[in-house]
């Protein structure tokens, strides 16, 4: 399952780098995370009345809450990726369960 996942992500990230010029450099992938939790941190805030709405309704907000969450996964699994980071296992040793595998 999260080796399925990870080739989305992977080449929905590198088509996006290609078509806007961008270079993922071994840094990019931990700016990009850095950057989505700052987001998701923002969209928490708005939804939660910490921060200015901007006009925002609540459904927007919960969408947001959602978008930001997906970017953040996203990227956490790009950087475990770039790195050769063994999710799988890490989750088995620190979650104690093995996520399923297709």
């Amino acid at each position: 399952m999260l080796e399925k996942l990870v080739a989305q992500f992977e080449a929905a990230s590198a088509d996006y780098a290609e078509n806007h010029g961008m270079l993922r450099d071994p840094d990019w992938f931990l700016l990009k995370l850095q950057e989505e939790m700052g987001e998701l941190t923002q969209a928490w805030n708005r939804a939660t009345g910490r921060g200015r709405k901007k006009g925002r309704s609540d459904e927007d907000l919960n969408r947001d809450l959602a978008d930001e969450t997906a970017d953040l996964l996203g990227h956490v699994l790009l950087f475990a990726h770039k790195n050769r980071i063994d999710l799988a296992s890490a989750i088995e040793r620190k979650w104690l369960f093995r996520p399923d595998e297709e």
